[in-house]
């Protein structure tokens, strides 16, 4: 493998290890907080230090074209994929939807061979194919033959988050992985002010009483990390070492939310999730190796 791809890989291992606790910290902030104030408020939170970082470092204004992008990375990352993880919170365990989660590799996968023209093999597909499929069986399986209701959730959170990263993988080889969450925070923020406002006052006449100190922390995690610090590795990995190819480093992400939610968070983790688990990752060890011819890298804007 190319230097580059495997500074890629490297890249976006980073990213999903900041990830994988983005499920379990949204399941204790979702117990005093509503599943929109944590999606929406986070992004909100996270633009202030987006937005000093871009002015210090007098980063060059967007042009329209790369506002569009913007526009759809903001959809999936910072809308869609916080909120509706969010409400699947509300009603399944963080290490069970970090199995539905493992969707997302195949997603971001598609939108790269739509969006940067990624054109990956037969092999990759199958593999990637075979992995997903192994994550639907577990969701089966470990609902007792019927997806819950926060599944469900968790499969839009998916299917738009992963519009989200293959856009925002493309964009970061004209802007640079961080320039573009921190663009799309901050050209979010108008738009979630008034939302987030009404929130926090809805929430407030509801529960007058002072949010628990782990309430705080846990939001303060997915703010300054899972809505900002982890898209910093992430998108900069995607565009190094090839959306599709480094994509699917993420259902990695099923083993640490799994191993957190287990021995930080005190959640009983079946047996069987780990062995489904395992045949996930079994099946990116053959997608790694499988080829994917990638578009060329344009100049950086």
């Amino acid at each position: 493998m190319k230097a580059r791809e495997t500074q890629g890989m490297l890249l976006g291992l980073v990213g999903v290890m900041i990830f994988s606790l983005t499920l379990p910290m949204t399941r204790i902030v979702v117990l005093e907080f509503h599943p929109l104030l944590n999606g929406l408020g986070r992004a909100l939170a996270a633009a202030v230090p987006a937005a000093l970082l871009l002015f210090i470092r007098r980063e060059k204004w967007p042009n329209r074209a790369q506002v569009k992008s913007l526009a759809v990375v903001s959809l999936g990352v910072i809308v869609a994929y916080p909120v509706f993880s969010a409400w699947a919170m509300k009603s399944v365990p963080a290490s069970h939807g970090a199995i539905v989660n493992g969707l997302q590799p195949l997603a971001v996968a598609i939108y790269a061979a739509w969006l940067s023209h990624e054109r990956p093999s037969k092999a990759f597909w199958v593999s990637a194919l075979i992995g997903s499929a192994l994550v639907v069986a577990f969701a089966l399986q470990a609902g007792g033959g019927a997806l819950h209701a926060g599944d469900a959730w968790m499969l839009v959170a998916v299917g738009i988050g992963a519009l989200g990263y293959a856009e925002g993988a493309r964009l970061a080889r004209q802007l640079g992985g961080w320039q573009v969450i921190c663009w799309a925070l901050v050209l979010s923020a108008p738009f979630l002010v008034l939302p987030v406002g009404w929130l926090a006052w809805a929430h407030h006449v509801a529960h007058p009483e002072p949010v628990a100190l782990k309430t705080w922390l846990a939001f303060g995690y997915v703010t300054l990390f899972s809505q900002f610090i982890g898209f910093f590795a992430w998108y900069a990995g995607l565009a190094m070492g090839g959306t599709a190819r480094v994509g699917q480093v993420q259902l990695l992400q099923i083993f640490f939310t799994m191993a957190f939610s287990a021995l930080v968070f005190g959640e009983q983790v079946a047996p069987s999730a780990w062995l489904y688990a395992a045949a996930v990752i079994a099946t990116v060890v053959v997608g790694r190796r499988a080829a994917i011819r990638t578009a060329p890298v344009p100049a950086r804007a």
